[in-house]
């Protein structure tokens, strides 16, 4: 105590006697509390249909404005509040916002099978509350921002774009995130700044939607299935691809991301999850 106030360690940024994992909330603490589950589901509900509004919302708006909601900004807005959404509710569900996304984390080990299901159904419904949305403030103009191939495109050649769009950005969520959380600065600007990129090149092909859940929203309210499919396998390929790259990369998963993806924070002080020392000049780029 300094002054009668707890002492803060500046390396570790947690208050001293007490291990990362004493400060989480809860909910983090603990994942397998029936009790917080509840606020991890509206967390992705609500995310999702955040990044629904705004990835469906902007065709939508360019449509009721006559192109004023140039192309950029269409691509450009989804990964500003992808960026945005990782850091105000991360903490809370790990800001996943995408059924791809949930089963890679659960096929790479880091994330609860038993949890994906009820994680699928929130980012589902989320995307179908913001399709709502859309429709009753402004009609069903601009195919409610419905993810289709582009004029000339094959379902084909969409499913393979869609495939290399998802691969890249779980690769990115899978190297930047803390277990099963999208947590900080680097997943923040990485991920959000990859949605952009991605969407910048590609979405005149397919869309750029690397997100089940972002096209299913407007596919139901209108009732247009077209190409769904290439939507659903596409970004669920392209996921489990990347699962397949990251063993390749980093080998199975270490204890310390296990530990993380169950909802706690590794312990500084315990053997098994303290990362490996490295000789002189050497650096650590282990898991």
């Amino acid at each position: 105590m300094v002054n009668g106030m707890a002492e803060v360690s500046p390396e570790r940024g947690t208050l001293l006697g007490r291990g990362p994992r004493e400060t989480e909330p809860p909910w983090v603490r603990d994942p397998h509390a029936g009790r917080h589950e509840w606020r991890r589901l509206f967390s992705e509900v609500l995310g999702t249909f955040l990044l629904v509004v705004v990835a469906a919302g902007a065709p939508v708006v360019d449509a009721v404005s006559h192109g004023q909601v140039s192309l950029g900004a269409q691509v450009v807005a989804p990964g500003l509040m992808v960026m945005a959404i990782i850091y105000f509710m991360g903490m809370v569900s790990g800001a996943h916002l995408n059924p791809a996304v949930s089963l890679s984390f659960a096929a790479r080990g880091n994330f609860p099978w038993s949890r994906v299901p009820g994680y699928i159904l929130a980012q589902l419904i989320g995307a179908t509350a913001a399709s709502l949305l859309l429709r009753a403030l402004f009609g069903t103009v601009g195919h409610l921002g419905a993810t289709l191939p582009g004029p000339g495109i094959s379902s084909g050649t969409a499913f393979v774009l869609e495939t290399l769009l998802t691969f890249g950005l779980v690769s990115v969520i899978l190297g930047t995130a803390s277990g099963a959380r999208n947590l900080g600065a680097n997943a923040a600007l990485a991920v959000g700044g990859y949605i952009a990129l991605a969407g910048l090149w590609a979405a005149p092909i397919s869309g750029a939607s690397m997100n089940p859940a972002r096209s299913f929203g407007p596919e139901l309210v209108t009732g247009d299935w077209t190409s769904w499919w290439v939507y659903v396998a596409g970004p669920v390929a392209g996921g489990l691809l990347a699962v397949g790259i990251a063993w390749i990369l980093r080998g199975p998963p270490s204890l310390a991301a296990n530990v993380a993806a169950q909802g706690e924070a590794p312990d500084d002080n315990r053997p098994e999850t303290r990362a490996p020392e490295t000789g002189a000049g050497g650096s650590n780029h282990g898991r």
